[in-house]
């Protein structure tokens, strides 16, 4: 195990994870220390991978407390310099670490977060130019990120005000804020099989489009104040009015939901509540 992997710590927020977070953990070193943090009661996983991988260490949340204060859970409790933000349902490259490190020696350490290249997508985490080992950017998505915790000062990593969506796109914005930088690596790869992580159950869909309207609205209300808020989020409303009405009329059930549930985030949004919705709560509403 090289030095560079010494300083590593993997945090991989789990939430019904159990079919993909066997090939994710599989897919990193097995000397390498993993932080999971399971945001349910389910000690049935902290067991099987504690017992699988002896690099693993299980946290029970006991709730779904969310992706923002899961990862701020597991960095808690790590003691290297580096945290690796990994998703359940993605997995790396068996070079992507090197590729990490010789980026991270290119840039004399003077990084805030450095994130591999997604392979099978050709709008998340790109570079336009292959022949760039790596490009700075404003900011990249969640699923994989090398985070260089000496040089972000923040009390807490992630805004735990965020259940879900945009929690990323918010700290790297708090990051270049403070002078600090982000880039992407384009020889450091990995394969994300989205929504994998959670399955693919009804009431999920429509937490997931909920709180997407309620990130939405609190991210640029956060950082551009009410006017900008409500402008970027106008027209979503209507257009989620008028399609929640006309399949309702069409008798299209599934989609009434689902531009129902993306209507209820922006109202709480709009009315200063919290991201409160939980799959569990879908059937009470």
């Amino acid at each position: 195990m090289t030095e560079f992997e010494k300083n590593i710590t993997f945090v991989i927020v789990s939430f019904r994870s159990d079919n993909v977070i066997d090939k994710c953990i599989e897919s990193i070193n097995p000397n390498i220390k993993i932080i999971v943090v399971e945001n349910s009661k389910n000690i049935f996983i902290k067991n099987h991978l504690e017992k699988k991988f002896s690099n693993v260490k299980v946290l029970i949340s006991g709730d779904n407390i969310g992706y923002g204060r899961g990862n701020n859970l597991g960095i808690s409790q790590l003691k290297t310099k580096y945290a690796f933000i990994l998703n359940p349902d993605a997995y790396l490259e068996e070079n992507s670490l090197k590729e990490l490190c010789n980026i991270k020696n290119v840039l004399n350490d003077d990084f805030s977060i450095i994130a591999p290249k997604i392979c099978n997508s050709r709008i998340l985490n790109s570079i336009d130019n292959e022949e760039k080992d790596f490009i700075k950017v404003d900011f990249v998505k969640g699923f994989a990120m090398l985070i260089n915790l000496k040089k972000i000062n923040f009390n807490k990593i992630f805004d735990e005000n965020f259940f879900l969506f945009l929690e990323e796109i918010d700290l790297c914005k708090r990051i270049k804020d403070s002078g600090g930088k982000v880039y992407i690596a384009s020889r450091a790869k990995i394969y994300h099989d989205a929504k994998k992580s959670a399955g693919f159950e009804f009431e999920i869909e429509l937490c997931r489009n909920w709180h997407w309207m309620w990130s939405l609205y609190y991210y640029n209300f956060k950082h551009f104040g009410l006017f900008a808020a409500y402008k970027i989020t106008a027209y979503r409303f209507i257009s989620s009015f008028t399609k929640m009405l006309l399949s309702m009329l069409l008798m299209q059930k599934k989609k009434y939901l689902i531009h129902k549930y993306r209507l209820l985030g922006l109202i709480n949004a709009y009315k200063g509540k919290s991201s409160w919705l939980r799959p569990y709560h879908i059937n009470n509403i």
